[in-house]
């Protein structure tokens, strides 16, 4: 049988019981004081930034989960941001690029391991363009930065599930140009 997903949640984050109890699939109760602690998913955010050459940013992951494998620039929300907050900011501190324009495309659930706990998460894909094909400088936890031609880019070689399902349905779909009358595959 499965474990509950908050097992690792023992006692009551309100008034210190050990009576917390599943409740349903994703929460727990307390017997005692009646709080329900929902486990819902964490907003993410990751973005396909694509230069005038129609090249794609991909970082290499400097830290476990994945460590050494190719990543889209992103991360997690912070309180109080929008997703679109959110992906300027996990830019920046992921580059250095100031990104104007993310344009949401679509969305998926994850796992993410971390500390030997499984958080669930929406993922938020966007599509970002940049005026330069210059490198940019990798920061954060990103080990290195490159530019990859769409016709280059290899799935398998990003490891999160995440972001490989999302890179294999980005390079499979047609993506609406500005004009909605006008489509264009990427």
């Amino acid at each position: 049988m499965p474990s509950h997903p908050l097992d690792k949640f023992q006692f009551c984050p309100v008034c210190g019981a050990n009576d917390f109890r599943p409740s349903s699939f994703k929460s727990k109760r307390c017997g005692c004081c009646g709080f329900e602690w929902f486990l819902n998913p964490s907003a993410a955010c990751a973005a396909f930034v694509l230069n005038p050459k129609g090249e794609l940013l991909v970082a290499v992951r400097a830290c476990e989960p994945a460590r050494g494998t190719l990543d889209l620039p992103g991360g997690f929300s912070d309180m109080g941001e929008t997703s679109e907050q959110s992906i300027r900011r996990e830019i920046n501190e992921e580059t250095g690029l100031d990104i104007s324009h993310p344009r949401f495309l679509f969305s998926l659930p994850n796992v993410y391991r971390f500390s030997g706990f499984d958080i669930p998460t929406l993922d938020m894909f966007y599509q970002c363009h940049v005026e330069t094909t210059e490198l940019p400088t990798a920061h954060d936890d990103v080990a290195s930065l490159r530019w990859v031609p769409l016709t280059d880019v290899r799935p398998e070689q990003f490891g999160l599930d995440s972001i490989r399902n999302a890179v294999r349905r980005y390079l499979n779909r047609e993506i609406p140009s500005s004009n909605t009358n006008e489509k264009t595959t990427t």
